[in-house]
């Protein structure tokens, strides 16, 4: 008998989506991953009207969370943070009796058109991924979920039509591992980005 899958909730917010190439070849990619469930915050809710109880169900059906999002001045784009500051409650979430997330995987996936050796110290935008992601893992820790490194695809202005590829099948890999509970949170954390994971690249790939 097949083990039962991991039910993956992405939480997609993307106020450009149609001008997005990387985006678009990413949630191909998904769409076809058995547990996988996109949600697109900005085509759901364009008034910014979030439907606070809808989305704690769907929060609830869910062993792992993706804030999957590009990077807007080194930050997510509003309705993902309108999300988490409505969604995410106290009570409910976090606090006195708020344990609903308790030991859920939550992660993000990002998109940034700056690649990823500027994204440091002495880079030009002088803060690490990590250090721009900061509030999402204090999120995740208020929350009692377990947070994992990001799944970051970089200088998407520049990507050729076969590392896009790459990248879309990477990440496929790496929801394809995650639903059937083929990995090791502990051993992931300990990453920088999950896209080195070596596990995802295919047969003769370095990652």
């Amino acid at each position: 008998m097949n083990e039962p899958l991991n039910q993956i909730l992405i939480l997609f917010a993307h106020p450009r989506f149609e001008q997005s190439r990387i985006n678009r070849a990413l949630l191909r990619a998904a769409a076809g991953v058995p547990g996988v469930t996109v949600h697109d915050l900005y085509e759901e809710f364009p008034d910014f009207n979030i439907q606070v109880e809808q989305e704690k169900a769907l929060l609830a059906k869910a062993q792992i969370v993706i804030w999957q999002h590009p990077l807007y001045m080194y930050g997510a784009p509003a309705l993902l943070k309108q999300w988490l500051d409505l969604v995410l409650e106290f009570g409910w979430a976090h606090g006195k009796d708020g344990s609903a997330l308790q030991g859920k995987i939550v992660f993000n996936v990002l998109t940034s058109g700056g690649a990823r050796e500027s994204y440091r110290r002495t880079g030009r935008n002088r803060f690490t991924i990590a250090e721009l992601l900061a509030p999402f893992d204090q999120t995740a820790s208020l929350c009692q979920m377990i947070y994992l490194p990001p799944f970051a695809v970089q200088g998407t202005y520049l990507l050729t039509d076969q590392e896009l590829d790459d990248h879309a099948a990477r990440y496929r890999r790496l929801l394809d591992r995650l639903a059937k509970g083929d990995f090791q949170a502990d051993a992931l954390k300990g990453r920088s980005f999950l896209n080195d994971w070596p596990d995802l690249a295919l047969q003769g790939q370095t990652p």
